[in-house]
C-alpha cells in the first residue's frame, strides 16, 4: 500500500473510515492531545461514566446488600464471557479475576503440578519482565530441580522461534509467552508455537495483554491451553481493571487453583472448613469480585465487540503501516531506528522507534508537543494505537511534531534521567 506524507491524504483516510463515529464515544477533553499510549491505559468511554454512576448511586446506593443477588456475584462470569468472544474462547473458559501477574501465578502453578516429574518452564527475552518474575518465583518455590529457560531473540525484536523449539522438549512443562511483545509489537504465530509445546507433551499459556482488543485472538483454534490478560489497555476498562483468564474446558477438571479461596468453593454460603473446588472455571476464582472495576470493563468489551475486531484490525494495520511510513520518509534521517516487526502481519498495534536520545526525546513530545507515548528502556518511544478512538490524523500529528523536537533540538532541555512511570 502507497501512503502520502500529504496531510489531505490524512484526511481522505479519515473520511473513509468505518470507525470513525467511535471515537465520539469516549472522553476527550482535550482535542490537540494526540493520545497514543503504548497502550497501559486506554480512554474513557463515555457509557462508562454513566454506568458507574449507576453502580454507585443506584446498585450500591439504594440496594446495598442485596446488590449481589442482583448480578453482582456473575459479574465475573458475564463479562468474562464477552471478553471470551474477544480472544476466541468458548464463553465458559473465561472468566475475569485478580490481576494478570495473580493469574499468572495460579494458571502456571496449576499447570507445573499437572506436569509431574517435568521441572522445566521455557519462555523468551521478550516477555513482560512481570511474567518472569512470577516465574522465578513458582519455581525457587518448587525447588533447585526446577528451572526457567529464557530463550534470546535474534534481534531484540522478532520472537525466537528456532531457539524455542530448540529449548521446549520432554523435560518442559509449561511453555509460557506474551503474544504481543510488549516493546517490539511482535506477535507470535499462535498455532505454531502452541504446537510445538503439545509436540514435546508441554501446556501453553499465552500472556495477551497487549494484544486483546487491537487483534483478533483465536484461543480455542489455536489449541491453546491457558491465557492470562490485562483489560485496562485496548479493552479501556480503566486503571488498575481486572484481568481475565481462560483456561480450556477440557483441562479445567485437571486443574487445581493454587490459591483455594472463598469465591472458588464449591457451595460458598454453606461456610464448610474444607475446602472443596466449584465445578468449571469458577474453580479459579479466589477473593470477592471487584464490582466497579468489572461495571467499566462490560462496557469497553461491549465496544469492541460492537465495533468488530476484523474492523478494528484492519484499520489499526493501515495505521500502524501508515506510521512506518511516516517513518522511512520523515523521521529515519534523523535517527530514529524502527524496532517492531516490517511486517505487519507480524506486530500488533503498537509502533516502537528507538533513538539514542528516546528518553529526552518522548519527554519533550509530552511537555512541549502534546502528543503522549510512553518510553521503555533504554532508547524505545512505544505509540499505542487505539483504533477506536484514534485517526489517521493523529498518526501523521505525532509523527510531524516528532519530528519538529528533533530538529529544533528541543530534548536537548531534558534530562537524561527517567521518572518512575514511564
Amino acid at each position: 500500500m502507497t501512503f502520502s506524507t500529504d496531510i489531505a491524504y490524512t484526511d481522505e483516510l479519515d473520511r473513509r473510515d468505518e470507525l470513525a463515529a467511535f471515537r465520539q464515544r469516549f472522553v476527550i477533553d482535550d482535542h490537540e492531545l494526540i493520545y497514543l499510549d503504548g497502550n497501559s491505559l486506554g480512554r474513557l468511554p463515555k457509557e462508562s461514566v454513566t454506568r458507574m454512576r449507576d453502580v454507585v448511586e443506584r446498585q450500591w446506593g439504594v440496594s446495598l446488600i442485596r446488590g449481589w443477588n442482583n448480578g453482582w456475584i456473575d459479574l465475573p462470569e458475564r463479562v468474562g464471557g464477552k471478553m471470551a468472544a474477544l480472544v476466541g474462547a468458548r464463553p465458559d473458559e473465561v472468566i475475569m479475576a485478580d490481576a494478570t501477574s495473580v493469574n499468572l501465578f495460579k494458571l502456571a502453578t496449576a499447570a507445573l503440578r499437572a506436569r509431574p516429574g517435568r521441572t522445566k518452564i521455557v519462555t523468551d527475552d521478550l516477555n513482560f519482565p512481570s511474567d518472569l518474575y512470577i516465574l522465578q518465583g513458582i519455581l525457587a518455590a518448587a525447588g533447585p530441580d526446577y528451572e526457567l529457560q529464557i530463550v534470546p531473540s535474534p534481534d531484540g525484536i522478532h520472537g525466537p522461534v528456532d531457539g524455542l523449539s530448540g529449548a521446549i522438549d520432554d523435560r518442559t512443562a509449561l511453555v509460557a509467552l506474551s503474544l504481543t511483545a510488549f516493546k517490539s509489537s511482535y506477535t507470535y504465530d499462535m498455532p505454531a508455537v502452541t504446537a510445538l509445546a503439545h509436540d514435546a507433551g508441554a501446556l501453553m499459556l499465552w500472556d495477551a495483554s497487549h494484544a486483546v482488543g487491537a487483534l483478533p485472538i483465536a484461543l480455542n483454534e489455536a489449541g491453546a491451553d491457558l491465557a492470562i490478560g490485562c483489560s485496562y489497555k485496548y479493552v479501556n476498562g480503566g486503571p488498575g481493571s481486572p484481568a481475565f483468564l481462560y483456561v480450556r474446558h477440557d483441562l479445567q477438571e485437571q486443574l487445581a487453583n493454587p490459591v483455594s479461596g472463598w469465591m472458588g468453593q464449591k457451595n460458598a454460603f454453606d461456610f464448610s472448613l474444607q475446602y472443596e473446588a466449584a465445578p468449571g472455571l469458577r474453580r479459579f476464582l479466589t477473593g470477592t469480585p471487584a464490582v466497579l472495576s468489572l461495571s467499566a470493563v462490560e462496557v469497553g468489551a461491549d465496544l469492541l465487540l460492537e465495533a468488530g475486531l476484523d474492523r478494528l484490525r484492519a484499520k489499526s494495520a493501515a495505521q500502524s503501516e501508515y506510521l512506518v511510513a511516516l517513518w522511512r520518509e520523515m523521521l529515519a534521517p534523523l535517527g530514529f531506528r524502527l524496532k517492531s516487526p516490517p511486517r505487519v502481519e507480524r506486530r500488533g498495534s503498537h509502533i516502537t522507534l528507538g533513538h539514542d536520545d528516546g528518553w529526552r526525546i518522548a519527554q519533550a513530545l509530552i511537555d512541549e508537543m502534546k502528543v503522549l507515548p510512553d518510553f521503555r528502556a533504554p532508547d524505545n518511544i512505544r505509540f499505542g494505537i487505539a483504533p477506536l478512538y484514534n485517526t489517521f490524523a493523529d498518526i501523521h500529528a505525532a509523527a510531524t511534531r516528532l519530528r519538529h523536537v528533533v530538529i529544533e533540538n528541543r530534548h536537548e532541555a531534558y534530562p537524561d534521567s527517567a521518572k518512575t512511570v514511564t
